[in-house]
C-alpha cells in the first residue's frame, strides 16, 4: 500500500483503534505521552514524519536543519522535533508555520515549545502538537544538529516516513512497515466497535455486548 493511500486510509480511522492495532501488530506502545497535545485547533492530522534533532547550546544560531527541511521534505509531512523533552524552549513559531504552509505540510509535534500561539491561530490554523507554550527562543538555548533520522518524542521514537497519526485523543505513531497492517486491524477494531455499541444499545446491556465481542 502506498503512502498516500494510508494516509487516505488513517483519516477515517480512531486513535484509539490505531494504538490498539499498534499493541498487537507491532507488539509495543506506539502512542505519544499525553503531554504531547493540541496547542492551535483541535484538527485530525496525517501524514509522514519529517524529522528534526535538537540538542542544548549557549551559541545564538539559527534552527538552520529544521529551518531547511521546512522546505525541502515532501509537501505533506509532519514535520517532528526532538528537543529532549525539554518544554520551556519553543522550538516553533509563526515564521516556521508561515513556511510549512507554504510548502504545503500538515502539521508539527513537537518535543518542546511552541510559540506565537496567538498569531499561528489567526493567520494559518496550522495544527502544532507540543509538550507545551512558551515564548522563549531557541537562540542561545538549543541548536539542530541533524534532520530526517530517528528521534524521540513523547517518548516514542520516530523514524522518517512513519505515519503520524493524531487528534484530542493523542498522537500515534505508526512505524511505516506495518502500516499496512495496523490500518487494516485498525478498521477490523472500528468496525467491531461499531457492532458492539449498537448491539449494547439493542440489548440495553454493556455485560451482552461485552460477551459477544469480548472488547472493552
Amino acid at each position: 500500500m502506498n503512502t498516500q493511500d494510508l494516509i487516505a486510509g488513517f483519516q477515517d480511522t480512531a486513535i484509539a483503534s490505531c494504538a490498539d492495532a499498534c499493541d498487537k501488530v507491532v507488539g509495543r506502545r506506539c502512542y505519544m505521552d499525553h503531554a504531547i497535545a493540541p496547542r492551535i485547533n483541535e484538527d485530525r492530522i496525517v501524514g509522514p514524519a519529517a524529522t528534526v534533532l535538537e540538542v542544548p547550546t549557549d551559541e545564538v544560531l539559527p534552527p538552520q536543519h529544521a529551518l531547511d527541511l521546512i522546505d525541502e521534505a515532501e509537501a505533506g509531512s509532519v514535520i517532528c522535533i526532538s528537543i529532549g523533552a525539554d518544554a520551556d524552549v519553543a522550538v516553533w513559531g509563526g515564521l516556521m508555520t508561515a513556511g510549512a504552509v507554504a510548502n504545503g505540510h500538515v502539521a508539527a509535534v513537537l518535543d518542546g515549545a511552541v510559540r506565537d500561539i496567538v498569531e499561528i491561530r489567526r493567520d494559518f490554523g496550522f495544527p502544532v502538537y507540543a509538550r507545551s507554550a512558551c515564548p522563549g527562543t531557541t537562540l542561545g538555548r538549543a541548536k539542530t544538529i541533524a534532520s530526517q533520522l530517528p528521534v524521540e518524542i513523547g517518548g516514542i521514537l520516530v523514524h522518517p516516513g512513519d505515519i503520524i497519526v493524531g487528534d484530542i485523543d493523542g498522537v500515534v505513531v505508526v512505524p511505516r512497515e506495518h502500516a499496512a497492517t495496523v490500518l487494516e486491524q485498525a478498521r477490523e477494531i472500528d468496525q467491531r466497535e461499531a457492532e458492539q455499541a449498537k448491539l449494547i444499545a439493542q440489548e440495553t446491556s454493556l455485560r451482552k455486548g461485552l460477551a459477544k465481542y469480548g472488547r472493552i
